[in-house]
Parts: structure tokens; sequence; C-alpha cells
């Protein structure tokens, strides 16, 4: 007896820490600068005849803006006592970051959007972006909205709505972005940080915000 729960013990360890480390791989802060490096590294026209140096240019204001301030914003506010953790386990430490956050995110989409030369791809996903935060941000005021399927549930619709119109995102990339967005939700159940209701709503408002941002673009 004492062996088989030892092994069932043992097995709900190793899902839970690949649920952890599917949770941290695909952190809601990474997305942004995943979907940029497959646009301008993976796609192959996107971005085609854009020099290595201006490639590596827009990819670091993506990384900057969407990733590193962000997170050293989110890491001040804890070191100055505005928030009780940095893994914004309750709605009232979400409320600062998700405001911060949707200043930079707002940012670096102005900044694509204003460089003629930007896919019309990019500028798309960015500004679903910026309007998945603001649709978090006001979701939180009623309940602990998933973060993490905000964040994929807008990959999975851009992928989407790209392949209707783009025949390199079917097929392939198109499936590992659904796979990842089933990967991460279910990582956030099986750790138990949010209910069906967060993790499904967190899908909608990532998903509607791209529907969004496309008709706006």
């Amino acid at each position: 007896m004492d062996t088989q729960h030892s092994t069932v013990s043992s097995e709900t360890m190793v899902v839970r820490g690949f649920a952890n480390a599917v949770s941290y791989i695909f952190h809601p802060l990474f997305i942004t600068t995943y979907v940029a490096l497959f646009l301008l590294y993976v796609h192959p026209y996107a971005f085609a005849g854009f020099p290595p140096k201006d490639r590596m240019m827009r990819l670091l204001t993506v990384i900057v803006s969407s990733l590193f301030l962000p997170a050293f914003s989110l890491f001040l506010c804890r070191q100055l006592g505005f928030i009780d953790s940095i893994y914004l386990r309750t709605q009232r430490d979400r409320i600062i970051p998700y405001i911060i956050t949707m200043i930079f995110y707002f940012w670096v989409w102005y900044v694509f959007k204003n460089l003629n030369d930007s896919p019309q791809a990019i500028k798309e996903f960015l500004l679903g972006t910026f309007l998945a935060i603001c649709g978090a941000w006001m979701a939180n005021i009623r309940f602990k909205i998933s973060m993490h399927g905000t964040a994929v549930g807008g990959l999975a619709m851009f992928f989407i709505l790209q392949s209707f119109q783009d025949p390199v995102i079917s097929g392939f990339y198109l499936s590992a972005a659904l796979i990842i967005t089933g990967a991460v939700c279910t990582a956030r159940l099986i750790i138990g940080g949010h209910t069906r209701l967060e993790v499904y709503a967190g899908l909608f408002v990532g998903a509607l915000a791209q529907v969004v941002a496309v008709w706006f673009s």
C-alpha cells in the first residue's frame, strides 16, 4: 500500500513539475517575443529583405518593451512593497502590474505602427496584445482571470487568423500554436492556480483581442 502511494505521489510530482516547466517557458511576458522571433527569423516572407541589423533592432525593441521593462517594473513593485509577491497570486497584486504593462505594450505597438516597413501581421499582433491586457485588467476587477490563458488565447487566434491569408502559417505552425495553447491551459489547471472559468475567460479575452485588432488595423 505504501509503495503504491509512493508511486502515485512520484507520478503526481512529475506531472506538476512538467506543468510548472510549461508555465515558465510560456510565461505571458515571453509570448510576444516568441511571435516576434517567428516573424523575424522563421517566417520566410514577413521581414524578407530586412538586413540582419534591422531585424535585430526590431527584436530588441520588442524584448525591451514587452519583456524586460515589464519584468523589471514588477521587481521594483515588489521591492517597494506595492505588491506582496512577484507571482501575482491575488487580484490586488495584479492591478498595478497590469497598468504598467499596458503602457509598455501600447508603446511597442505604437512604435511598430509608425514604422511603415513593418509587416501588417506584427502590427495586428502587437495591437491585439495591448487590447488583451486592457481586457484582462478590466476582468481582474471581478475575478482573477488567467494571464497565461489570455496570452496563449491571443497566440492561438493570431495564428488562426493569419492562416486564412498566409499559407506559410497554416499547417505545422498553426498546429504548434494550438498544441502550446492546450498545454499551457492544462498546466495552469494542474497546478491549481486558476479555476476552469478563469482559464477559459483568459482564452476568450486573448482571442477576442486579436479579432478586434484585425478589425481596427
